[in-house]
């Protein structure tokens, strides 16, 4: 059954009961979920998972009574006694509203994205929510979020605001969860679920992940796993405060509830003003995680991040080399470096700005973004021209959300910073967060980017860091309203990245924010890649890389060689790195010559590659902890190229070492198998080395990568004849 949308305001007054149940299906090539319109006006889960071939059967799906409480968008108050998508206080101190159905709309937005919107009323409150299911056909991926209006004589106060409510129904119920800490992001571990709540929140502000980061994998009946099982995985597009709750239920049913963190949130909504909640985004597999990640890279990439469909540029970054410590006569000679190298891009790190306050260490300076006249006479212009003449182009660092006490803009404008009114203030690493819910605050953060580009339009990309959580926790501008801080924070960095993304939409941007502290899809529709991580040790990141890129793709994600983890031979770290969006930080003068030269040949195979890692569909192997090694592979999707990757982490030298089964391949061609980036003058001992295999021999059999040595890494070419 379907009506005409009708605008939020009016929906009070046109409910009407409906005679026969009404079904509502969003599906994509590989996934039905299923609403229902009941006998008593509101609207069920009735079904979500693998899509069913014959329509006409939806109008036999049943569901017992004490299951039809599956409702899509439960309000606290009801006769559902767990955790409810929606709660709300009205004007009048009523404290319970029931949802109905009014109408729906399915409409097709582009070819292969259907955007289903189902809107509910309450019958006592003229109150109204707009449920979005936006399907990805090819991509079988569904995401969903709601807008919440009212038109009670004052405002209400809303204490949960659900992106999302899924349910189901399993002998058991797994989840993986991904947390861990500062240069430990993105841990993987897996628990049951039993009976009760088990919650996964952020309170940092407006850094998605330090201890948690926002995506989950619940494994139906077994433990999710890369190739078997019925796996769900599941994210949040929200940079600031998240949180997924995940029930089961005194019938065994799990519940999945996804959205903003409400934590010191309770948001008072004026009337017709609309709470748009962030995008819920997941996917469903029949046969693992490995089908369920492409599924996530190829939806990323073609309508997500930025320029998903673009090329990337790889780099030299100074900060290793020189830390603060640099003049233009050093930068010259790192910019004829990365020409040397074959990078594209020189990127200019933290410690070019200030003078009043010098920013010489991390303790003063940050926001007054003027060029530090005593180290760099000639300005960014100079700097940008250099690097062109060179034949690089030149990027550089900002960090403009954040304040240092020491620094002139602080001195001009307190009242900008977020902290506490008569307590002492607490510095996570001497700054403070700028007050992003103040419009003159976004105006100026707006304008950090803005200027340097009006002065050097030349300038080819930004590294944005953000290096601390929101701390004292007050805002200066919101006065009276505090509990709003945490949203209206997010929503204005929000509205400074659509700003620079209207205004220079092809300029490539990273999300640095120490680290993984920005990794959700909403963030990437403005940035084209963010930095996985400050732990750049090359073992510490084949954990790290393998956990974001169970949902991130890797031109998305960046990764450099550094001089951590000395232990590590430069190959190994390379190798490391070029699993991803590749770049260098390092004093070359470090390395030897063979080393030297090694580090071009990588970044020469790196560009010829490029397409097949950055675009092609990613294989999850042999996963890192499962034992000593780890494996993963790109193959082009027309089967035509592969590059695998094995690594070696500490093996012992009495294990067992077992052949890799590739995929992604065609069976009925024949491959050539070739070993690459070996170290000058070394030979591949790699026994199937320049050898032909057919796609079914390499799936079945396997290729013999693996060693017992120790931080031992191999890069495989794999090309059809």
């Amino acid at each position: 059954m379907k009506k005409a949308v009708i605008l939020l305001p009016f929906l009070f007054f046109l409910i009407t009961t409906i005679s026969s149940q009404a079904y509502i299906r969003i599906s994509t090539e590989k996934i039905d979920l299923i609403l229902k319109v009941s006998s008593n006006n509101r609207v069920y889960q009735s079904y979500l998972g693998s899509r069913l071939q014959h329509p006409e059967e939806l109008q036999t799906l049943t569901r017992a009574t004490d299951r039809d409480v599956w409702e899509a968008y439960p309000v606290s108050g009801g006769e559902d006694f767990f955790e409810p998508a929606f709660a709300i206080r009205h004007h009048d101190g009523n404290m319970t509203s029931f949802l109905y159905y009014v109408s729906h709309e399915v409409r097709q937005t582009e070819p292969g994205v259907a955007e289903t919107i189902i809107d509910l009323a309450d019958n006592r409150y003229p109150v109204n929510v707009r449920l979005h299911y936006v399907s990805y056909a090819k991509e079988n991926i569904i995401k969903t979020w709601s807008e919440i209006t009212h038109q009670e004589k004052k405002p209400v106060t809303i204490s949960q605001y659900a992106s999302g409510m899924l349910y189901f129904q399993a002998n058991r119920y797994y989840l993986t969860e991904f947390s861990g800490n500062w240069a430990q992001e993105a841990q993987m571990s897996t628990q049951e679920l039993l009976f009760g709540k088990k919650v996964i929140d952020s309170k940092l502000g407006t850094r998605a992940a330090i201890q948690a980061n926002p995506y989950f994998q619940i494994g139906l009946d077994q433990p999710a796993s890369l190739n078997q099982g019925k796996v769900l995985m599941g994210t949040l597009g929200w940079t600031g405060n998240f949180r997924f709750t995940f029930e089961v239920d005194n019938k065994r049913n799990l519940r999945v509830i996804s959205g903003i963190n409400p934590y010191a949130s309770d948001y008072l909504l004026k009337p017709g003003e609309v709470f748009t909640t962030p995008e819920f985004i997941f996917t469903l597999s029949e046969t693992g995680t490995g089908e369920a990640t492409r599924n996530f890279h190829a939806w990323a990439r073609n309508y997500q991040i930025k320029d998903g469909k673009g090329d990337r540029l790889t780099l030299l970054n100074n900060w290793e080399a020189t830390f603060f410590d640099f003049d233009e006569n050093k930068l010259e000679n790192l910019m004829q470096e990365a020409a040397q190298l074959g990078v594209d891009m020189f990127l200019l790190d933290d410690g070019w700005f200030g003078n009043k306050y010098p920013r010489v260490d991390d303790r003063a300076g940050l926001s007054d973004w003027e060029v530090m006249k005593s180290k760099l006479p000639g300005g960014v212009p100079y700097l940008v021209k250099t690097a062109k003449e060179k034949g690089v182009k030149f990027g550089i660092w900002i960090e403009p959300e954040m304040v240092n006490p020491q620094s002139e803009l602080f001195e001009k404008h307190p009242d900008w910073a977020i902290r506490l009114p008569g307590r002492e203030t607490y510095y996570e690493r001497s700054q403070l967060a700028l007050d992003m819910s103040n419009p003159e605050v976004q105006d100026f953060v707006f304008g950090v980017v803005d200027n340097l580009m009006k002065e050097n339009p030349d300038l080819a990309y930004f590294k944005w860091d953000c290096n601390s959580p929101i701390t004292n926790i007050y805002s200066p501008y919101l006065k009276e309203k505090q509990n709003h801080l945490y949203i209206e924070h997010t929503r204005g960095v929000y509205n400074v990245f659509k700003r620079i993304k209207e205004n220079y939409p092809h300029l490539p941007m990273m999300l640095c924010s120490s680290g993984g502290g920005r990794c959700d899809f909403e963030a990437l529709k403005y940035f084209t890649e963010f930095w996985c991580s400050d732990n750049t040790d090359p073992v510490a990141r084949l954990y790290i890389q393998w956990g974001f890129s169970q949902f991130i793709p890797v031109k998305a994600m960046a990764a450099h060689v550094t001089e951590q983890n000395h232990t590590a031979s430069i190959k190994f770290r390379t190798d490391v790195a070029m699993m991803c969006k590749f770049g260098f930080d390092i004093d070359l003068n470090k390395l030897t010559g063979e080393e030297r030269e090694f580090c071009r040949m990588a970044v020469n195979n790196y560009h010829r590659l490029k397409k097949t890692i950055l675009d092609g569909e990613m294989y999850h192997l042999v996963s890192p902890y499962e034992g000593d090694h780890t494996s993963v592979m790109f193959t082009t999707p027309g089967k035509e190229k592969a590059v695998l990757y094995a690594y070696d982490i500490f093996p012992k030298r009495e294990d067992s070492v077992l052949p890799v089964k590739l995929q992604g391949l065609d069976p009925a061609k024949k491959y050539k198998v070739e070993e690459i980036n070996l170290m000058p003058g070394v030979s591949s001992n790699l026994k199937a080395n320049n050898r032909i295999f057919s796609g079914d021999y390499l799936m079945k059999i396997g290729l013999e990568v693996f060693t017992t040595q120790r931080m031992h890494s191999r890069i495989i070419e794999i090309t059809a004849l």
